[in-house]
Order: C-alpha cells, then sequence, then structure tokens
C-alpha cells in the first residue's frame, strides 16, 4: 500500500469519526466527499470505503438488519454535475429538501402497526430505536387508512428537530440541531427522548406498485405523515428546483444542507438500479454551508497542546446561521499562502455544517501583508514551520501548550470544575505543570487562588479523587498523543487489557488491527515511548478499573480474523462483532500470525489482495486457515450457539390468544407500553417477506 494511499485512508477514517462518533467535524462536507472521492479513484477496495458512518450499532440495544441496503447519496456540487447525472435517464425528476438528520426506516406489519424503527447505521444494520420513535408525533402508531400497501410496507425518512424547537436549546450551548437530534434519538428513556419534540419526514415508500415517486409522495400524505416539500420539474430543469430551496432555505422551520433529486418514473429507478455505495436514479446537490461576506481585519495566533501555533481571522461581525460571527478558522499557515490571504480583504465566510466558521476563499484582496510570527505567541520560543505547519520550539516548556495539556487530561476523563481560568491560575501558581499535579493538589493551596476559597478547593480536590480509578481507554486518550484518541485507544484496550501490555506492544502488531494501520500503529507507538516519564508520574497515583465485559475472554481468545469478499449472509461488520464477542482479534491485514482468513461467498473474478498474502505465508510454512464463509458460520454454531428465534411484530398490542387487535389506538398514545412491543435482543434482526423479523 502506498504511502498516499495510507495517509488519505487515515484522514478518511478520522473525518468519518469526528463527524459520527464525535458530532465534531473540523472540515466541510464538501471537503470530506472530496477525500473519500479520491480514495475511491485511487484504492477502490479499501475497507476504509466499508466503514462509513457510525463506529458502532446495537447501541441502543436491538440492531437491526435492513431489508434493503439504507444506500448513502451520490452528491455532487456544480450544476455540470448535475446536468451529467440527469444524462442518464428520461422523464421528470422531483426535487426535496436534504434534511440534516438522521436517516430512519418504519417498518409496518399486513395491518398498518409500527413494529420497528430503526436507524441507518452503517447501511446494512442500523440502532433499534422503536421506543423512541413512537413518541415522534409525524409518525402513526397504526396506519388504518384502505390505501396502504398490502402486506408489510416500509417507510424511510429522516428524524430531524424543528429550528423553532431548537431554538430552546440553544442557550444550553447546544451546537446544532441535528447533534441535538442524534443525542436525543439515543437516548434510552423514551420520555426523556420525547422531551426533545424530534419531527420526521418521510420520503420513501416501497411496496406500493405506483408509477411515479411524486404518487408515492402522495400516498405518504394519504398514510398519515406530514407531507414534504418537493418540486416536480422537468429533467432538463434541475437546476430550478436548487434556486428554488436555495432561495426558501431562510424561511424554513428546519436546517437542510442541499437539494435531493430523485427520477420520478419507478420503471427508470429500476432501469438505473445502484451501485453498492450509492443508487443511481437519485443525487444531492449539497450546499457548501451558510456564507457571507466580511472583512479581514486581523490574525491572531494561538498555541495548542501539541505546540502547533494556530492562526484565527478577526473580520467585522457577519451573520451566518443565526449567529453573529467574528472570528473564523484558518486551519494552518500554508492556508494562508494558499488563499494568498492579506489583512483588510474581503473574504467568503462559511459556517460548515452550521457550526465552524470558515475562511473560504478571498474575494477581493487586501492592502498588508500578514505577519508570520517568529517566536511562540505564548512563551517566546522560536517558531519552527514544517510545510504548511508552525510549532513552538519548546512545547514541554510552553505555558500554552502544558496548560492544553492540562485541559485534554482533566476533560479526557471528565474531571469536572478544572476550566481554562482555574488551569491557568494553578499553573501560574505551581500547583499545576503536569497531568500527574492533579493529583497532588492541596486543598489549602488552591482556596487561595482568585474566585476560589475553600468550598471550591474542596471540590476541586473530591473530583480528583473520583479518578484515581479510571478505565484504561479514557486514560489512553487522555495522554493526548497524537493518533490515539477515542477509537484507537478502545481497541487498544480491548486488546491488550493492561497499560504494561500497551506499553509493549510492537508497530506491526497495532498496524494489524482492524481500523489502525501503518502511520497510525507508529504514532501511537512513538508517543508512547516519548511520554513514558509521564505515564510513570501518573501510575503513582491511578489505578485502572478491571474491565468486566468478557472481552478478550471467551472460545476464541488467542485467535484472530480477518474478512476478504463480500459476505452474503451477514455483514462484515457483524462478522467481526461475533469474532470479538467470542474473544477473538480483527485483524486489518494478513501477517503470519493471522489465524483464520474468512473469505465472503459473493466471491467473482480474481483473488483478492489478501487472499495472495495468505497463499504466499501458506507456501512459507505459516500455519493460518483459509476458510469459507459457511464454515466461519459453522464455527459460530459450535462457539456461540446462534440461536434462531423469530421475533414476531407487535407482540405487545395483541390479545392474550394471539389473534390479531383492531383497537389499537391511531394516535401516539396506543400502546400501554410501546418499549414491550419487541422482545429484547443484542442479535441484529432481519426481514423475510412476510415482514416477521429473524435473528442473525
Amino acid at each position: 500500500m502506498s504511502a498516499e494511499i495510507e495517509k488519505l485512508e487515515t484522514e478518511v477514517r478520522r473525518h468519518n469519526r469526528l463527524y459520527w462518533d464525535e458530532s465534531a467535524p473540523e472540515i466541510s462536507d464538501y471537503e470530506y466527499d472530496a477525500l473519500v472521492r479520491k480514495l475511491r479513484q485511487l484504492a477502490p477496495d479499501s475497507a476504509v470505503l466499508e466503514e462509513m458512518g457510525p463506529s458502532k450499532t446495537g447501541e441502543l440495544g436491538t440492531a437491526v438488519r435492513h431489508k434493503q441496503p439504507m444506500l448513502s447519496l451520490d452528491k455532487c456540487y456544480s450544476v455540470e454535475d448535475l446536468d451529467d447525472w440527469a444524462k442518464a435517464f428520461s422523464g421528470k425528476v422531483v426535487a426535496m429538501p436534504k434534511f440534516d438528520g438522521i436517516a430512519c426506516s418504519l417498518h409496518y406489519d399486513a395491518i398498518g402497526r409500527l413494529t420497528i424503527a430503526a436507524t441507518r447505521g452503517d447501511g446494512v444494520v442500523g440502532d433499534d430505536i422503536t421506543a423512541n420513535a413512537q413518541r415522534i408525533k409525524d409518525v402513526p402508531q397504526r396506519i388504518r387508512s384502505k390505501r396502504r400497501p398490502k402486506g408489510p410496507f416500509e417507510v424511510r425518512g429522516e428524524i430531524y428537530m424543528r429550528l423553532s424547537v431548537f431554538a430552546r436549546f440553544k442557550a444550553e450551548g447546544m451546537s446544532n440541531p441535528r447533534n441535538l437530534a442524534a443525542g436525543a434519538i439515543k437516548q434510552k428513556d423514551p420520555q426523556k427522548s420525547a422531551a426533545y419534540d424530534l419531527s420526521f419526514a418521510a420520503y420513501d415508500l416501497d411496496g406500493t406498485g405506483l408509477e411515479s415517486h411524486e404518487e408515492e409522495l402522495d400516498l405518504l400524505v394519504a398514510l398519515g405523515f406530514p407531507r414534504v416539500d418537493h418540486f416536480v420539474l422537468e429533467r432538463g430543469d434541475s437546476v430550478k428546483g436548487y434556486e428554488a430551496f436555495a432561495k426558501l432555505r431562510p424561511t424554513l422551520d428546519y436546517e437542510i444542507d442541499g437539494v435531493v433529486f430523485k427520477v420520478s418514473s419507478i420503471s427508470e429507478q429500476t432501469r438505473l438500479g445502484s451501485t453498492s455505495h450509492h443508487p443511481r436514479y437519485a443525487i444531492a446537490y449539497k450546499f457548501q454551508g451558510d456564507s457571507g461576506i466580511t472583512t479581514l481585519r486581523a490574525v491572531e495566533w494561538s498555541v495548542a497542546r501539541t505546540g502547533a501555533i494556530t492562526p484565527v481571522a478577526i473580520v467585522d461581525p457577519v451573520f451566518l446561521s443565526g449567529v453573529t460571527v467574528t472570528r473564523a478558522t484558518l486551519h494552518h499557515v500554508g492556508f494562508i499562502d494558499k488563499l494568498g490571504l492579506t489583512l483588510n480583504a474581503k473574504v467568503t465566510l462559511v459556517r460548515r455544517g452550521g457550526v465552524i466558521p470558515n475562511v473560504e476563499f478571498v474575494t477581493e484582496a487586501g492592502d498588508a501583508p500578514i505577519s508570520i510570527p517568529a517566536r511562540c505567541p505564548s512563551c517566546g520560543s522560536r517558531a519552527v514551520q514544517e510545510r504548511d505547519f508552525l510549532y513552538c520550539s519548546k512545547p514541554n516548556e510552553c505555558k500554552a501548550a502544558l496548560i492544553g495539556q492540562l485541559s485534554h487530561y482533566a476533560a479526557a476523563l471528565d474531571m469536572l470544575g478544572f476550566g481554562d481560568s482555574m488551569l491557568e491560575q494553578a499553573y501560574d501558581a505551581k500547583l499545576l505543570r503536569t497531568p500527574a499535579d492533579f493529583y497532588r493538589l492541596d486543598a489549602k493551596a488552591i482556596a487561595k487562588l482568585e474566585r476560589s476559597g475553600d468550598k471550591i478547593a474542596t471540590k476541586l480536590v473530591a473530583e480528583v479523587e473520583k479518578k484515581r480509578e479510571v478505565d484504561l481507554a479514557a486514560f489512553l486518550r487522555a495522554l493526548g498523543i497524537n493518533d490515539l484518541a477515542k477509537k484507537v485507544a478502545q481497541l487498544l484496550a480491548d486488546r491488550y487489557r493492561t497499560m504494561d501490555a500497551v506499553l509493549s506492544a510492537k508497530v506491526e502488531d497495532l498496524a494489524a488491527m482492524q481500523g489502525v494501520g501503518d502511520i497510525i500503529a507508529r504514532n501511537v507507538v512513538e508517543g508512547l515511548a516519548a511520554s513514558r516519564p509521564i505515564i510513570s508520574d501518573l501510575l503513582s497515583y491511578v489505578t485502572f478499573v478491571t474491565p468486566k465485559d468478557g472481552r478478550g475472554e471467551g472460545p476464541w481468545a488467542g485467535k484472530s480474523f480477518v474478512f476478504t469478499g463480500k459476505m452474503v449472509a451477514f455483514a462484515r461488520s457483524d462478522g467481526e462483532k461475533r469474532v470479538q464477542e467470542r474473544g477473538g482479534d480483527v485483524l486489518s491485514s494478513v501477517t503470519k500470525t493471522l489465524t483464520y482468513l474468512v473469505v465472503g461467498a459473493d466471491k467473482s473474478g480474481a483473488k483478492s489482495s489478501k487472499e495472495k498474502a495468505a497463499d504466499k505465508l501458506l507456501k512459507d510454512g505459516a500455519a493460518l486457515r483459509v476458510i469459507s464463509e459457511g464454515e466461519f458460520l459453522a464455527m459460530l454454531e459450535e462457539a456461540a450457539d446462534v440461536k434462531r428465534i423469530s421475533i414476531e411484530d407487535g407482540t405487545s398490542s395483541r390479545p392474550a390468544d394471539g389473534s390479531p387487535s383492531d383497537d389499537v389506538r391511531p394516535d401516539h398514545g396506543g400502546l400501554e407500553d410501546p418499549t414491550e412491543m419487541l422482545t429484547p435482543s443484542l442479535e441484529p434482526k432481519t426481514f423475510d417477506e412476510s415482514g416477521q423479523g429473524k435473528l442473525f
């Protein structure tokens, strides 16, 4: 694998995690999509392309397998690309808003009862959110309309939060409606989820036999769902739909991040079909963010915990996405050069994802150059430029960098009360210089700090005392090592189980783990080695909570698996999950220490690179085994007693004799306890033609 592809995979994984798992995107959708397109071009078989979306499913209880995959939409950012897409079909097109929310699938049985609601998840398996979806006012519990499809049917749409509802939460510091809606729908308490007053937009319906998508949208209204705003256009007029929604955008009571165009003719949709990633009959023309033009007045320089010196644009106030912006990111020194940015220039600002203000480009040149600091603005040490980035040459002696490290440690361990002001005062008083100093704090000394006192000091010391027993993954993340973020830290903690084992890990061992790779592995191992003095100091005060989840134990403990090719009976992520549940390790590449290479049943053409690597190792005497998907399933049966229990639809709404009931009210309170509609299970459900859920 080339260094360019490996670096690209690392970037895509990182930004995917920031968006889905941490709700903290750093780049625009446009830039992220460009990275994905480049990776798909350079390495179409990259495993990273199969990892898009949240890193975990099943966190809410039952993991639900979709009857048909919930594919992503292909995206475009120009009229030319939209026109090129439209050349592939004939007939009309439907333009609809691209809601900035959470995709959801609703399953109804043959008598119109809602049986299962699930998030998109990774497109193949999503999370069961039935109990929470039942509290959404736009989701009917029972559809009695005579126009409903015969037999079980599925409705797909988007869960979102209206801007008028979001206004109630903005004062609490919530960043945007999508992130708040995502958190609300994942609440384990349905009543708490209902308090967020979420909405649902239904935009897809299967099993109707209708001829056009606009007919399907009309039928959804007849079934009780709110009408989705849309325009029906001639194929050559598609851009008019984009322009119309762009103009309507400021007046809508919901956030959209683009316009979805869908071929209206169902027969044309069938003819066009889908790729493994997206349907060919639909495309999303993405907005590049809420933008505005302002003037750059100054550039401030801040120092991160890594010692990176980053520029921040100070601009004339401009109103974007509901807030007044006066500061925007400039990323790094190289970005200033790339834009040709000068002081007093007219610049276009974009709030990426409605969150991060970003200087996008220069619209009118300024009249004064931007001065790049020769010394660190915090400690005065020499500033060193490495390619596009500027660094403090002595980060281990730099006040801003050290305070940043302290702040990161406290935040990673959820150590409350240590805000920037408190940390700076404690640093100046020489109470805090390294993370281990938290555990040496004295209440009397803290009480002497400005705006502190005995009460606050006692609380802070008590807060530190709570963190003397910590989770290994959280501790690893708290060290602030490059690339040792939440996901990688958890992978290491799951596999190695102790700090000594983590510190003994080799680069090649980490690189073989699913989701790591050579670059991340090298950064982590080198970072751990450089942090040994800090770790050693901390271990005088910290002990680790022993995991009790059984991971690393079981019938497959000590065995490792790699999956290759397309699986037919299950998604690759499901197989990996089963391995980990039984104590095995999942690796990302074939090595001489590998135990099993599982080959998917849907194989055509030449062997994969992983199979070829396995063949070579086998010739050299390696002990690994190449097994089929069927053999893997047989191993599951032996190791885990895989259950094949059917979960009947709507069990809680049936009378004791098992006969169907017609007395379920059509409103949203139709069930005494909607959480009883499903049998609890951690196994993913799939759907057969009758609409029944079956275990994997």
